[in-house]
């Protein structure tokens, strides 16, 4: 364990806007969000010093306001009729309950957990922290942004937003279950980080199972006492201990949670692979012996099957449908894809919908959105569409962009 965070120095790249780096498909990018915003040094140094073991604080990586700002947290509070759990409100080291801040929203939209912007205001006037949830389906800029970093890391992203009211916390000292890059977009925030007590936590191993040695922890000296500024980025990796307050002015920042596949992960899939093999082998499927009182043994000859079936089985089927499962596709709006089938034509420019986690496996085409057996002529076609490029119709077969164009696995692409 690092002793230290890695800090780096202004990285004098000044104010970075959403067109510094290019578009991505699902095979890669052109200009890596995580070096070109968050880290200011290559991916691959990244993986090898910082991934999943010590904190890195970035002092300067650049101005987020492309992605959010108080007039985006405005928008969506007053004018996006959100509802819980969308937003949630922290004070104190708690949240406080969904019903002091959401009402009815009056004639036609009488849906009872929409937020109440009056009451939020009274909430947050009184030291509440706004805890704006899911960003990632909620504002487009974060959506591209949580879209283009996923597919860079191959570990799913969600975006979160504080808005804490000045010198004010949102909750007590605790750890995530998944790595964070905090973007300071606007005001400072004080950060007090301690060690782990339960290192590389799992999903279902939350810091309330550890409360007592959270909150002994929390008492000792600090790893990292910092203040971040507007355009600091400061990742931590799940586990960690962390604490934070605004100081002279409303803080916003942006943590973008990156959930981390697990070789505990991959041994459940191994193992549910292995399963599957032995319930074809008709020894495994017979009964223990009559009047049995414990595995005996029969025990020996379970782990002989048990380790053959795992040196046999193939877990990456399962890999990749829970991959898949872990992340929506990107948007896709139903007038412009009737549009595009009413208008197709052989010079209709189409592509693959973006993070749709496309692949072809014999004859079958996966994808985020189900999939499609496809006959041998369309075979062709579907390897082409995998480069995540820009193909007019009638190069792939009109019959096939229709198809898929109705599956919602192609949309239509700017001429």
């Amino acid at each position: 364990m690092s002793t230290a965070p890695r800090t780096l120095r202004d990285t004098g790249t000044g104010t970075r806007t959403g067109t510094d780096t290019d578009t991505d498909t699902d095979t890669g990018l052109a200009d890596g969000v995580l070096e070109a915003r968050l880290i200011g040094f290559g991916r691959e140094e990244f993986a090898r010093d910082v991934w999943g073991r010590a904190p890195l604080l970035t002092r300067g990586a650049g101005d987020f306001s492309d992605l959010f700002s108080a007039a985006a947290v405005d928008e969506l509070v007053s004018r996006r009729g959100l509802r819980t759990p969308f937003l949630r409100v922290a004070k104190d080291g708690s949240t406080v309950p969904d019903s002091s801040f959401t009402s009815p929203a009056g004639v036609g939209a009488s849906v009872a957990d929409q937020l109440d912007d009056t009451a939020l205001w009274r909430s947050f006037a009184d030291g509440g922290t706004l805890v704006l949830q899911a960003l990632h389906r909620t504002w487009q800029p974060v959506a591209d942004f949580v879209t283009r970093l996923g597919t860079e890391l191959g570990h799913p992203v969600q975006a979160n937003a504080y808005v804490t009211p000045p010198q004010n916390r949102g909750f007590d000292a605790h750890y995530d279950v998944h790595d964070v890059f905090v973007l300071q977009v606007a005001g400072a925030k004080r950060w007090i980080v301690h060690e782990p007590v339960h290192p590389a936590p799992l999903r279902d191993q939350p810091w309330t199972a550890h409360r007592a040695a959270v909150a002994g922890a929390a008492r000792g000296g600090a790893h990292l006492d910092t203040v971040l500024a507007p355009g600091d980025v400061l990742y931590l990796p799940r586990g960690w201990l962390h604490a934070a307050e605004a100081l002279g002015a409303v803080s916003i920042h942006l943590t973008l949670g990156v959930h981390p596949w697990t070789r505990h992960a991959l041994a459940e899939q191994l193992a549910e692979s292995a399963l599957a093999l032995l319930r074809e082998d008709v020894e495994m499927r017979g009964s223990l012996a009559l009047g049995v009182e414990g595995p005996g043994d029969e025990l020996a000859l379970v782990r002989r099957r048990l380790a053959a079936a795992l040196a046999e089985a193939d877990p990456a089927p399962l890999f990749h449908r829970a991959r898949r499962g872990r992340a929506r596709a990107a948007p896709l709006g139903p007038l412009a894809q009737l549009r595009a089938l009413d208008g197709l034509a052989p010079d209709s420019p189409v592509r693959l919908r973006g993070a749709s986690e496309a692949r072809l496996v014999g004859r079958r085409l996966t994808t985020r959105v189900g999939w499609l057996d496809l006959s041998e002529a369309e075979l062709p076609p579907a390897l082409r569409i995998l480069d995540g490029g820009t193909h007019p119709a009638g190069e792939l077969g009109l019959p096939f962009v229709e198809r898929l164009l109705r599956a919602g696995v192609l949309v239509p692409a700017a001429p």
